[in-house]
């Protein structure tokens, strides 16, 4: 249950209100409201509290919900707008390696018309014997591509410890699919301030990549990207098994941006491009694409990620795909 109040003041006295009678009850302020949040279902009579709407709604995730909140939330990135309407593309390697390496990438993509840049400083990796990030040095280099060229910069937060230190940097706050559920990391992720883009899990419902959406809003950060990447499915033909059905359904069921990441399901650049516009064409704001000036000699995911020259084509026949479902 949601309930609408005037001010912060009416907020914390009606959230003392509801807690005195047993209920668990959040405050939060998020998209221009005050706003505080019950378990599903616990309608409350009899309030002393002004309040100035009631919403109840048939889902357990209640305040990304586009039944109660039906304008589409726009989320910024530094200086640039993921918004519905429009197409956005971050790009860039699966993981720094070197100033020379970020870059050449930081160029080539923003000269291809990406509108933001991304980069692993911190890398989960399945064997402990692979590349596993350059930490706070991959951090400094993606700065100084952001220097470079303008380009807002996005990065894994995989360790709550390590947040101030990604917050820092960053100008967005990637949650890989890994962490979709480590739940005391999400409700962190208010701290900094910083857009979530939030990455289902490989082995995650729908509801459930939703339901860790709303932890984050409920924990008082409402800049969130849903990011779909591919499901784990009997199919083994590519890495992962792209659900552009996800991505329909969030559009519908969400007031937040949804993007996708073509690259994973993938496993495989000679995919890439067909898979990105898969996601386009079910209704996705954006993409989160691989890109590197060497795929084969890169520390990580090599088979996967883009030449430049591929970006360019991926780019040019999105933004042709964009201009026929009438985005920017």
């Amino acid at each position: 249950m949601l309930y609408i109040v005037e001010s912060y003041q009416s907020g914390k006295a009606l959230k003392e209100e509801i807690e005195s009678r047993g209920i668990p009850a959040w405050y939060v302020e998020l998209w221009g409201n005050y706003i505080v949040a019950t378990p599903p279902g616990t309608k409350i009579d009899g309030l002393r509290t002004p309040v100035k709407a009631v919403v109840e709604l048939k889902t357990d995730y209640q305040l990304v919900s586009r039944q109660w909140k039906r304008d589409p939330t726009p989320v910024v990135i530094g200086d640039r707008e993921i918004r519905e309407g429009k197409i956005f593309i971050i790009a860039g390697p699966c993981s720094v390696e070197t100033e020379e390496q970020i870059l050449t990438t930081a160029r080539a993509v923003k000269e291809a018309g990406a509108d933001a840049l991304r980069g692993g400083a911190f890398k989960p990796r399945t064997s402990p014997y692979t590349f596993q990030g350059l930490g706070e040095r991959g951090l400094i280099l993606l700065s100084k591509a952001r220097e470079a060229t303008g380009l807002p910069i996005t990065t894994e937060l995989m360790d709550p410890e390590d947040l101030p230190l990604v917050a820092k940097y960053a100008d967005a706050i990637q949650v890989g699919a890994r962490n979709m559920q480590n739940f005391t990391l999400l409700k962190k992720l208010a701290r900094p301030g910083k857009p979530i883009l939030l990455k289902r899990g490989f082995g995650n419902t729908i509801d459930e990549w939703l339901l860790a959406a709303e932890y984050v809003a409920l924990h008082g950060n409402g800049n969130i990207v849903l990011v779909e990447r591919g499901i784990r499915t009997y199919d083994k033909t590519l890495r992962f098994t792209l659900d552009v059905g996800a991505i329909a359904y969030a559009k519908q069921h969400t007031h937040l941006p949804v993007i996708g990441d073509p690259s994973h399901p993938a496993g495989d650049r000679r995919y890439v491009i067909p898979l990105a516009l898969a996601i386009l064409a079910a209704g996705a704001d954006g993409l989160i694409v691989e890109v590197h000036p060497d795929p084969d000699k890169a520390w990580s995911d090599a088979k996967q990620q883009l030449t430049f020259q591929q970006f360019e084509e991926l780019v040019a026949k999105a933004k042709a795909l964009a201009k026929a479902l009438g985005k920017d």
